[in-house]
Protein backbone atom coordinates (compact mmCIF):
# COMPACT_ATOMS: atom_id res chain seq x y z
CA UNK A 1 0.00 0.00 0.00
CA UNK A 2 0.95 3.12 -0.76
CA UNK A 3 0.23 6.50 1.04
CA UNK A 4 -1.86 8.89 -0.59
CA UNK A 5 -0.57 12.50 -1.43
CA UNK A 6 -2.19 14.44 1.10
CA UNK A 7 -0.44 11.37 3.82
CA UNK A 8 2.62 11.92 2.15
CA UNK A 9 2.30 15.82 2.76
CA UNK A 10 1.91 15.11 6.04
CA UNK A 11 4.75 12.82 5.98
CA UNK A 12 7.28 14.84 4.91
CA UNK A 13 5.84 17.58 7.50
CA UNK A 14 6.73 15.91 10.47
CA UNK A 15 10.27 14.65 8.67
CA UNK A 16 10.76 18.25 8.19
CA UNK A 17 10.63 18.46 12.45
CA UNK A 18 12.05 15.31 13.50
CA UNK A 19 15.40 15.84 11.57
CA UNK A 20 15.79 19.21 12.18
CA UNK A 21 15.35 20.03 15.76
CA UNK A 22 18.20 22.78 16.18
CA UNK A 23 17.89 23.35 19.93
CA UNK A 24 21.16 24.48 19.83
CA UNK A 25 21.17 26.86 17.06
CA UNK A 26 17.97 28.04 18.71
CA UNK A 27 19.21 28.82 21.85
CA UNK A 28 22.83 30.19 20.53
CA UNK A 29 20.64 32.13 18.11
CA UNK A 30 18.67 33.59 21.15
CA UNK A 31 21.62 34.24 23.35
CA UNK A 32 24.18 35.93 20.98
CA UNK A 33 26.64 33.74 21.82
CA UNK A 34 27.73 29.92 22.03
CA UNK A 35 26.05 27.80 23.93
CA UNK A 36 29.74 26.31 25.05
CA UNK A 37 30.16 29.60 27.43
CA UNK A 38 26.94 28.73 29.68
CA UNK A 39 28.13 24.62 29.66
CA UNK A 40 31.88 25.99 30.86
CA UNK A 41 30.11 28.00 33.79
CA UNK A 42 27.27 25.48 34.54
CA UNK A 43 28.13 25.06 38.45
CA UNK A 44 29.42 21.23 39.62
CA UNK A 45 26.75 20.22 41.44
CA UNK A 46 23.88 21.14 39.23
CA UNK A 47 26.03 18.66 36.84
CA UNK A 48 26.23 15.86 39.02
CA UNK A 49 22.39 16.05 40.07
CA UNK A 50 21.09 16.44 36.49
CA UNK A 51 20.39 13.09 35.64
CA UNK A 52 19.06 11.91 38.80
CA UNK A 53 16.69 15.01 38.99
CA UNK A 54 15.33 13.99 35.30
CA UNK A 55 14.88 10.07 36.08
CA UNK A 56 12.73 11.24 39.30
CA UNK A 57 10.89 13.94 37.05
CA UNK A 58 9.90 11.16 34.20
CA UNK A 59 9.10 8.49 36.82
CA UNK A 60 6.53 10.80 38.28
CA UNK A 61 4.86 12.13 35.06
CA UNK A 62 4.60 8.60 33.49
CA UNK A 63 2.74 7.64 36.71
CA UNK A 64 0.50 11.18 37.09
CA UNK A 65 0.30 13.86 34.50
CA UNK A 66 -2.13 12.65 32.06
CA UNK A 67 -4.46 12.04 34.98
CA UNK A 68 -6.40 15.16 34.46
CA UNK A 69 -6.49 15.03 31.08
CA UNK A 70 -9.63 13.94 29.14
CA UNK A 71 -9.99 11.01 27.22
CA UNK A 72 -12.54 12.31 24.55
CA UNK A 73 -11.42 15.80 24.04
CA UNK A 74 -11.44 17.18 20.93
CA UNK A 75 -9.70 20.75 19.19
CA UNK A 76 -6.20 21.15 18.99
CA UNK A 77 -4.04 20.74 22.16
CA UNK A 78 -3.23 23.47 24.45
CA UNK A 79 0.27 24.62 23.12
CA UNK A 80 -0.04 28.14 24.41
CA UNK A 81 -1.53 27.60 27.49
CA UNK A 82 1.47 25.30 28.18
CA UNK A 83 4.39 27.41 26.45
CA UNK A 84 3.26 30.14 29.05
CA UNK A 85 3.32 27.63 32.18
CA UNK A 86 6.78 26.31 31.11
CA UNK A 87 7.53 30.40 30.62
CA UNK A 88 6.77 31.28 33.73
CA UNK A 89 8.77 28.12 35.05
CA UNK A 90 11.72 29.13 33.19
CA UNK A 91 11.44 32.83 34.77
CA UNK A 92 11.63 31.63 37.89
CA UNK A 93 14.35 29.70 37.56
CA UNK A 94 16.70 32.18 35.65
CA UNK A 95 15.64 35.15 38.52
CA UNK A 96 16.56 32.98 41.61
CA UNK A 97 19.92 31.64 39.56
CA UNK A 98 21.41 27.90 39.25
CA UNK A 99 20.87 26.15 42.40
CA UNK A 100 16.93 26.55 41.67
CA UNK A 101 17.53 25.04 38.45
CA UNK A 102 17.43 22.00 39.40
CA UNK A 103 13.85 23.08 41.17
CA UNK A 104 12.80 23.90 37.64
CA UNK A 105 13.75 20.97 36.26
CA UNK A 106 10.72 18.65 37.24
CA UNK A 107 7.96 21.64 36.99
CA UNK A 108 8.96 22.12 33.47
CA UNK A 109 9.20 18.28 32.68
CA UNK A 110 5.71 18.01 33.62
CA UNK A 111 4.95 21.02 32.12
CA UNK A 112 5.75 19.44 28.77
CA UNK A 113 4.97 16.25 29.42
CA UNK A 114 1.24 17.30 29.45
CA UNK A 115 1.80 18.93 26.10
CA UNK A 116 3.14 15.94 24.27
CA UNK A 117 0.81 14.16 25.94
CA UNK A 118 -2.15 16.38 25.07
CA UNK A 119 -1.02 16.37 21.33
CA UNK A 120 -1.18 12.92 21.31
CA UNK A 121 -4.60 12.84 22.18
CA UNK A 122 -5.38 15.62 18.99
CA UNK A 123 -3.64 12.82 16.55
CA UNK A 124 -5.84 9.97 17.61
CA UNK A 125 -3.93 8.29 20.42
CA UNK A 126 -5.84 7.26 23.38
CA UNK A 127 -3.87 8.90 26.53
CA UNK A 128 -5.20 5.65 29.08
CA UNK A 129 -3.31 3.61 26.98
CA UNK A 130 0.10 2.30 28.12
CA UNK A 131 1.46 2.11 24.80
CA UNK A 132 0.78 6.11 24.23
CA UNK A 133 2.32 7.02 27.69
CA UNK A 134 5.27 5.26 26.48
CA UNK A 135 5.33 6.94 22.64
CA UNK A 136 4.99 10.20 25.27
CA UNK A 137 7.90 9.26 27.52
CA UNK A 138 10.29 8.36 23.70
CA UNK A 139 9.33 12.02 22.66
CA UNK A 140 12.05 13.37 25.26
CA UNK A 141 14.51 11.06 23.30
CA UNK A 142 13.86 12.61 20.09
CA UNK A 143 15.98 15.70 19.03
CA UNK A 144 18.98 15.19 20.95
CA UNK A 145 22.19 12.72 21.29
CA UNK A 146 23.96 10.89 24.11
CA UNK A 147 27.64 11.33 24.45
CA UNK A 148 27.34 7.61 22.94
CA UNK A 149 26.06 8.51 19.44
CA UNK A 150 27.33 8.86 16.53
CA UNK A 151 25.63 9.75 13.15
CA UNK A 152 23.95 7.02 12.74
CA UNK A 153 22.46 6.50 15.56
CA UNK A 154 20.61 10.29 15.83
CA UNK A 155 18.06 10.26 13.13
CA UNK A 156 14.57 9.76 14.30
CA UNK A 157 14.28 6.35 13.91
CA UNK A 158 16.95 5.21 14.89
CA UNK A 159 16.24 6.56 18.18
CA UNK A 160 12.95 4.96 18.13
CA UNK A 161 15.16 1.46 17.44
CA UNK A 162 17.30 1.95 20.11
CA UNK A 163 14.50 2.33 22.68
CA UNK A 164 12.31 0.33 21.66
CA UNK A 165 12.78 -3.09 23.71
CA UNK A 166 12.31 -0.82 26.60
CA UNK A 167 9.15 0.96 25.35
CA UNK A 168 7.66 -2.11 24.65
CA UNK A 169 8.43 -4.36 27.87
CA UNK A 170 7.22 -1.21 29.73
CA UNK A 171 4.11 -0.33 27.98
CA UNK A 172 3.50 -4.16 28.55
CA UNK A 173 4.03 -4.47 32.40
CA UNK A 174 2.58 -1.45 33.06
CA UNK A 175 -0.74 -2.56 30.82
CA UNK A 176 -0.82 -5.78 33.07
CA UNK A 177 -0.41 -3.81 36.43
CA UNK A 178 0.91 -0.57 37.03
CA UNK A 179 1.31 -1.17 40.49
CA UNK A 180 3.08 -4.27 39.90
CA UNK A 181 6.56 -4.54 41.44
CA UNK A 182 7.96 -6.15 38.52
CA UNK A 183 6.54 -2.95 36.22
CA UNK A 184 9.09 -0.58 38.07
CA UNK A 185 12.45 -1.87 36.69
CA UNK A 186 10.86 -1.93 33.27
CA UNK A 187 9.40 1.59 33.22
CA UNK A 188 13.19 2.56 35.21
CA UNK A 189 14.71 0.99 31.98
CA UNK A 190 13.27 3.26 29.18
CA UNK A 191 13.51 6.53 31.68
CA UNK A 192 17.04 5.96 32.38
CA UNK A 193 18.02 5.81 28.24
CA UNK A 194 15.54 8.52 27.57
CA UNK A 195 17.08 10.41 29.85
CA UNK A 196 20.88 10.12 28.83
CA UNK A 197 19.10 12.01 25.85
CA UNK A 198 17.20 14.17 27.61
CA UNK A 199 20.01 15.31 30.03
CA UNK A 200 21.85 16.64 27.40
CA UNK A 201 19.12 19.04 26.13
CA UNK A 202 18.39 20.08 29.43
CA UNK A 203 22.62 20.94 30.02
CA UNK A 204 22.20 23.40 27.12
CA UNK A 205 18.93 25.02 28.69
CA UNK A 206 20.39 25.45 31.83
CA UNK A 207 23.86 26.64 30.35
CA UNK A 208 22.24 29.08 28.42
CA UNK A 209 19.77 30.51 31.32
CA UNK A 210 23.03 31.12 33.26
CA UNK A 211 24.43 33.72 30.98
CA UNK A 212 24.86 36.85 32.38
CA UNK A 213 23.18 38.50 30.37
CA UNK A 214 19.46 36.65 30.62
CA UNK A 215 18.37 36.93 33.86
CA UNK A 216 14.49 35.90 34.76
CA UNK A 217 13.22 37.42 31.33
CA UNK A 218 15.70 35.04 29.42
CA UNK A 219 14.97 32.23 31.31
CA UNK A 220 11.01 32.55 30.56
CA UNK A 221 12.21 32.94 26.82
CA UNK A 222 14.56 29.76 26.75
CA UNK A 223 11.82 27.85 28.36
CA UNK A 224 9.34 28.82 25.84
CA UNK A 225 12.37 27.59 23.20
CA UNK A 226 12.34 24.49 24.94
CA UNK A 227 8.75 23.94 24.78
CA UNK A 228 8.69 24.35 21.42
CA UNK A 229 10.95 22.23 20.73
CA UNK A 230 9.08 19.41 22.57
CA UNK A 231 5.94 19.91 21.10
CA UNK A 232 7.91 19.81 17.38
CA UNK A 233 9.15 16.36 17.93
CA UNK A 234 5.84 15.40 19.54
CA UNK A 235 3.66 16.42 16.55
CA UNK A 236 6.36 14.99 13.77
CA UNK A 237 6.16 11.70 16.17
CA UNK A 238 2.13 11.25 16.71
CA UNK A 239 1.76 12.11 13.30
CA UNK A 240 4.13 8.85 11.97
CA UNK A 241 2.65 6.93 14.75
CA UNK A 242 -1.20 7.95 13.41
CA UNK A 243 -0.24 6.88 9.51
CA UNK A 244 1.78 3.85 10.82
CA UNK A 245 -1.52 2.70 12.55
CA UNK A 246 -3.44 3.26 8.77
CA UNK A 247 -1.09 1.86 6.43
CA UNK A 248 1.67 -0.53 8.56
CA UNK A 249 4.66 0.68 10.29
CA UNK A 250 6.94 -0.43 7.35
CA UNK A 251 5.45 1.03 4.83
CA UNK A 252 5.67 4.39 6.71
CA UNK A 253 9.17 3.63 7.53
CA UNK A 254 10.27 3.40 4.41
CA UNK A 255 8.01 5.89 2.81
CA UNK A 256 9.61 8.41 5.56
CA UNK A 257 13.33 7.28 3.89
CA UNK A 258 12.84 7.84 1.10
CA UNK A 259 11.59 11.54 1.40
CA UNK A 260 13.79 14.88 1.07
CA UNK A 261 14.94 16.20 4.92
CA UNK A 262 14.01 19.68 4.39
CA UNK A 263 13.86 22.88 6.77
Amino acid sequence: MSLSPADLKQLQAAKNLLENPGLTAQLTSLLGTPIEYGLKKLPRKVNEKLGSVIEGALLKVARSATATLQENASGQPANRLHTLGAAVSGGVGGFFGPLAMLVEVPVTTGIIFRSIADIARSEGESIRDMDTLMACIEVFALGGKSASDDASESGYYAVRTALAQQVKAAADFLGKDAGSKKAAPMLLALVRKVAERLGVQYSEKLAAQIVPIVGALGGAAINTVFMNHFQAMARGHFVVRHLERHYGKDVVRDAYALLPRRG
